[in-house]
């Protein structure tokens, strides 16, 4: 594809005014007069993590299918219970990985057995072992995802951006001697250095749009009725002027998003201060109380975040384990980590299976919404990668085998999608995440976590039947 524009303006372009900054999508005046489109073709990375594993980690649940499917390879389908039938309209974009342990977040010592939920987090994204201990000599391991940071998040605004649902406020301590950054944090910067995720959608708006001003121009926009988008309405008018039609409808589209969700956000604070009671009191007043709206939120930050080449790096922690919150939308009332404690009795896995795939049928909004955002000739999901899964397997057992993990999206040609592969009986977690790394940009890591081997995410070409993974 050619785009032929008058005047070529910069993808670092931004629009200033009092209280805010605000980046550029992509645009046809990006590219200089005459010239072809060169895509720069680095994929942009989301992690998200699923806390308390899957039903289909039972050895019931497993059976039944509730998370990998009975057949891999490309021809594979899912049951009406499947924990990922939510996204069948989305499947030419996953590539589901089934079997694969997260080892490193078990108990080595006799003192760690008991404190599973308060070391998954810290080790889905890192695969290492958490050192044991509530003092500041915290040491674990770098994550994937600032790994990616660093190579290619230094041109960006954001090198990353972290975010999550839920908190908990215990000071440095949590359970079984665990520090609470090894609950709280999915990000790592290195070892011994985690990074705290924002929950509340304001504080990650004003991060976005209203950088490089002052917290006093902030708060007295915020006291007026108008949007961020009328302070600088000068500015855009300008930059209209210099657009071609496609441009201009791309601007509009992109900052009428923008005004959008800051309405959103704006009517939570307002209905979470007026003195109604509220679902969770406990909760920020800038923190919605129904789990999918502040889902919906945060997942359409995020769109923006990548849109404009703000960050490339996002991590999204949806829960935090032991979280009693529950879903009555998912079809049970049970709290989400009562349910998860189901005995092994099929009716209760069923339970938990409904809170699972609730839970997970929320990503399909930020699929649809990434498979909509053009940049060039492809779209966002086509040149991201996107981690989804959980470091625990059984939440009943406490174990960490049998991990749900799904790789979604194209990740610029490194994920075929349309693909469920199974990994042989103890396969690290680990060996999938290096395979996606070195595809992504990283060809010359050579090892990850607990990695043993690389584990390919592709079929030979033309093959679909299940015979064809013997030689994987």
């Amino acid at each position: 594809m050619e785009f032929i524009t008058g005047k070529h303006i910069s993808r670092r372009s931004f629009v200033r005014g009092m209280g805010a900054t605000v980046a550029l999508p992509f645009l046809d005046a990006m590219v200089p007069a005459g010239r072809p489109w060169a895509d720069p073709g680095y994929t942009r990375l989301v992690c998200i993590e699923e806390s308390m594993g899957s039903a289909g980690g039972s050895t019931w649940g497993d059976a039944q299918h509730l998370f990998a499917p009975a057949k891999t390879g490309r021809d594979f389908d899912f049951l009406p219970t499947s924990q990922l039938a939510p996204l069948e309209e989305f499947r030419d974009y996953l590539t589901i990985v089934s079997n694969t342990d997260c080892r490193m977040a078990e108990p080595y010592r006799a003192e760690e057995i008991g404190g599973d939920h308060d070391r998954s987090t810290a080790v889905f994204l890192t695969q290492a072992h958490p050192k044991q201990t509530q003092g500041s000599d915290l040491y674990l391991g770098t994550s994937l995802d600032q790994l990616h940071a660093r190579r290619f998040g230094r041109d960006t605004a954001l090198p990353s951006l972290e975010l999550c649902t839920e908190s908990i406020d215990r000071g440095g301590g949590c359970a079984y001697n665990y520090h609470c950054a090894y609950t709280t944090s999915l990000s790592w910067a290195s070892p011994n250095q985690p990074l705290p995720a924002i929950r509340e959608p304001r504080v990650v708006f004003e991060r976005l749009f209203g950088a490089g001003d002052t917290p006093e121009d902030r708060a007295a926009r915020r006291r007026t009725d108008r949007s961020m988008i009328d302070w600088i309405a000068t500015e855009i008018a300008r930059l209209r002027r210099e657009l071609g039609a496609a441009d201009r409808l791309a601007m509009d589209e992109y900052l009428d998003h923008i005004r959008e969700i800051e309405r959103r956000i704006q009517l939570v604070e307002e209905r979470n201060t007026s003195g109604e009671e509220r679902d969770m009191p406990e909760a920020p007043s800038g923190v919605p109380d129904s789990w999918e709206e502040h889902m919906k939120l945060m997942f359409d930050l995020q769109l923006l975040a990548l849109q404009a080449d703000l960050t490339r790096v996002i991590t999204f922690k949806t829960g935090f384990d032991q979280s009693n919150r529950n879903f009555p939308t998912s079809g049970t009332t049970k709290s989400h980590h009562g349910a998860s404690h189901h005995g092994n009795i099929p009716a209760d896995i069923i339970d938990f299976n409904k809170i699972n795939t609730y839970r997970l049928s929320q990503v399909g909004y930020f699929l649809e919404k990434m498979k909509n955002t053009m940049e060039g000739d492809a779209s966002l999901l086509e040149k991201t990668a996107i981690v989804w899964g959980s470091p625990m397997g059984d939440p009943n057992l406490h174990n960490h085998r049998r991990c749900p993990l799904i790789l979604m999206g194209h990740a610029n040609g490194a994920l075929e999608g349309n693909l469920h592969l199974k990994t042989p009986e103890g396969t690290p977690m680990a060996n999938v995440l290096l395979s996606l790394m070195q595809g992504i940009g990283h060809d010359d890591m050579r090892a990850f976590g607990d990695s043993t081997a690389e584990f390919p995410l592709v079929f030979p070409r033309g093959i679909t039947s299940e015979a064809s993974q013997r030689g994987l």
